[in-house]
C-alpha cells in the first residue's frame, strides 16, 4: 500500500561518439557529449585539427580503419583520463566502399 514501482537503474552516461567522413576523417556529427568536449565548432573540421589533445596513435587508428575496413581500438590519454577509443568504418551498403569512420571515447572498466 503506498509503495511504488521500483525504477530501472539510470543508464550510464552516454560515450562521446562522432560520424568522421572521407581520407580526411572531416567531422560530419557529434553527439551531444562529443560537442561539449571538442567544442561547438567541431562539425565540419576535420578530425585532426579539431579533437585537440588527442594523441597521434588516434588518428593512426582512424587512418588504418578507413584504409583497411577492419575495426579497432586503442588506449588514449585524455584531459579526462585514460580512455578506449573505438573505431568502425562505414561502408556504403551498394558498392562496400568505405566512406568514414565512427569514433567513440568509452571508459575503461575499472
Amino acid at each position: 500500500m503506498g509503495t511504488e514501482p521500483e525504477r530501472p537503474p539510470a543508464a550510464a552516461d552516454p560515450a562521446p561518439a562522432a560520424f568522421h567522413y572521407g581520407p580526411g576523417h572531416m567531422i560530419m556529427h557529434g553527439n551531444a557529449v562529443f560537442v561539449a568536449i571538442f567544442g561547438q565548432g567541431v562539425v565540419g573540421q576535420p578530425a585532426r585539427e579539431a579533437m585537440i589533445g588527442l594523441p597521434a596513435k588516434a588518428f593512426e587508428l582512424m587512418d588504418l580503419v578507413y584504409t583497411t575496413g577492419k575495426p579497432g581500438a586503442c588506449r588514449v590519454m585524455t584531459h579526462e583520463g585514460e580512455k578506449r577509443l573505438v573505431v568502425a568504418p562505414r561502408r556504403d551498403p551498394e558498392t562496400g566502399e568505405i566512406y568514414g569512420v565512427t569514433t567513440h571515447l568509452r571508459p575503461i572498466p575499472a
